[in-house]
């Protein structure tokens, strides 16, 4: 996947049409014991025109580690990756070794072919976030399915001059939703309308943040049609109403809701050190009053993006692979590329280094720094069963909610109708 502005936070969310058949952890793990030679295959996802020397050099060094192992490198583009990967499930020619996201992993574990790390190879569970280790297990099925690999989070962005305007203090940005929604009131209030908190729609993340039950525990249907769901979306409509909510929010973009923030318009926004550079040259009363908080959570733990490294459950060198795997995604190796390239490690302790946690005086840092103290218990919110479908299907209900086209309780009773269809079809 290119590493770029929005890393994961873009990360593609698609159903795998899988043929194959299989039974998820029915098969019983592969051993991973044996004696690590042989060759193997690693396909990454769109890495190779930014980071060739990095990978060479990681792949150099597992092969002089391992006399008698060789490793060949496959990259993929971007576009149709995970239709890649579904022909090659179904054909029998999936990589020993490959680069997912939690999304593309799922249905591959459903299917029986990616090998489940807590059989195989649970000691190395300890080396990783706890956060980052579970977010490739899949509803339904016990084990893990992949190695977590680099992480992100996004910090969120305030206007320090519209909150004092308002009357509310401006080193004191809400951290929970129920101190969002008494700012963001006030906000509108003072400024009569003029001045939005927020520019985008409730997201799955947003339910999951709020503390809503998203799946049912076996992985069958979705939850977030519960009573503190619809409380969520009532409050979002009790903002739209009020205009703390911004107007044009139900077709909002990043593009457009970073544009309203950068104009005054809108108070809050999630954003990048990129963002800050860009204050700097085109808005610089704003960028002389930014504030950078973590994302708005009443759990306690703010949500993760993460890639992952999976294991192919039927290669023929599993001990090769499952170590490959570990070298790709250990602490030293994370590191290492985190430092080309503005990503997290997965690994506990990685986001002690000072390269995480000393401030030298530029955006980038200070940026980096917010992002990684809140990534250390970060939770990977978005199901692993969740489409892009159904996140379509999530915001339109809303957008009718929000209009008063609907309740919030007819709106996500709906939604969530949609989605188990939706799952269902999966497979």
């Amino acid at each position: 996947m290119t590493i770029s502005r929005r890393a994961l936070i873009a990360a593609v969310c698609v159903v795998l049409p899988l043929s194959a058949c299989g039974s998820g952890g029915d098969d019983g793990p592969a051993d991973a014991s044996g004696r690590i030679e042989g060759d193997i295959t690693f396909q990454t996802w769109n890495l190779r025109a930014n980071f060739k020397p990095y990978f060479e050099g990681v792949i150099a060094d597992f092969e002089k580690k391992y006399p008698g192992t060789h490793v060949k490198w496959i990259d993929q583009p971007a576009e149709g990756y995970a239709d890649k990967i579904s022909a090659d499930a179904a054909g029998g020619t999936l990589p020993d070794v490959v680069n997912v996201s939690p999304d593309l992993v799922a249905p591959l574990a459903k299917a029986g072919l990616a090998l489940d790390l807590d059989k195989a190879a649970g000691t190395y569970e300890k080396e990783y976030l706890e956060g980052a280790w579970a977010s490739h297990q899949v509803p339904g099925l016990s084990g893990t399915y992949a190695f977590p690999w680099y992480l992100n989070t996004g910090p969120l962005f305030y206007n320090k001059t519209l909150f004092r305007q308002a009357g509310l203090d401006p080193e004191q940005p809400p951290k929970t939703y129920d101190d969002l929604f008494t700012d963001a009131l006030e906000l509108a209030d003072k400024s009569d309308g003029k001045v939005a908190t927020l520019a985008n729609v409730p997201t799955i993340e947003d339910f999951g943040r709020y503390g809503v039950p998203l799946m049912n525990d076996d992985g069958t249907a979705f939850a977030f049609n519960d009573p503190k769901g619809d409380e969520l979306l009532t409050k979002y409509k009790e903002l739209y109403d009020a205009k703390a909510l911004d107007p044009q929010a139900l077709t909002a973009t990043p593009e457009s809701s970073g544009k309203k923030f950068l104009t005054g318009a809108v108070a809050m926004n999630p954003g990048s050190a990129l963002d800050l550079g860009n204050f700097k040259k085109q808005a610089p009363s704003l960028y002389d009053n930014i504030g950078i908080t973590d994302q708005i959570t009443s759990t306690g733990h703010v949500n993760m993006y993460v890639m992952g490294v999976m294991v192919n459950a039927r290669g023929k060198r599993t001990p090769a692979a499952v170590a490959f795997a570990h070298h790709v995604t250990d602490a030293e190796r994370q590191m290492s590329f985190a430092k080309q390239v503005a990503i997290f490690p997965s690994t506990a302790g990685s986001l002690d280094d000072p390269y995480f946690t000393e401030e030298d005086g530029t955006d980038e840092t200070r940026v980096r720094i917010a992002a990684a103290k809140s990534l250390k218990d970060a939770v990977n919110y978005t199901p692993v069963l969740f489409s892009e479908q159904m996140k379509t299907a999530l915001r339109n209900e809303i957008a009718k909610a929000l209009q008063g086209r609907q309740s919030p309780e007819e709106a996500l009773d709906n939604a969530v109708k949609e989605c188990d269809t939706l799952l269902r079809q999966q497979g």
